[in-house]
C-alpha cells in the first residue's frame, strides 16, 4: 500500500505542477482578451469538457468523472482569469 500511496503522491505533484502551467495561461489570456465580458465563452467551456472526456475515455477512465472535475476546474479558471483581468484593468496607464 505505501508504494500505491507514493505512486498516487508523486502522480498529484506532477499534476499540481501542470496546473500551474495551465493557470500561467489564464493569467496570459487575462493580458490578451480586450474586454472582460470575453473571459467567460460557453463555447469554450463546453468544448475544453468534450476534450477532457474523449480523453479520459482513451485514458480508460470514467468520461463523467472528467467532465465533473473540468467543470470545477473551467470555472475556477474563469474565476481566476477574470480576477487578473480586473488586476490588469486596476493598474495605471
Amino acid at each position: 500500500m505505501a508504494e500505491v500511496r507514493a505512486g498516487v503522491d508523486a502522480l498529484d505533484a506532477d499534476l499540481a505542477k501542470l496546473l500551474g502551467q495551465r493557470f500561467a495561461y489564464m493569467r496570459a489570456a487575462a493580458r490578451i482578451k480586450p474586454e472582460r465580458h470575453l473571459v467567460r465563452d460557453e463555447a469554450r467551456k463546453a468544448q475544453v469538457i468534450a476534450n477532457a472526456q474523449r480523453a479520459a475515455r482513451e485514458a480508460n477512465w470514467p468520461e463523467d468523472i472528467a467532465a465533473q472535475l473540468w467543470e470545477v476546474l473551467v470555472e475556477a479558471s474563469i474565476a481566476y482569469e477574470l480576477a487578473a483581468f480586473d488586476a490588469r484593468a486596476d493598474q495605471p496607464a
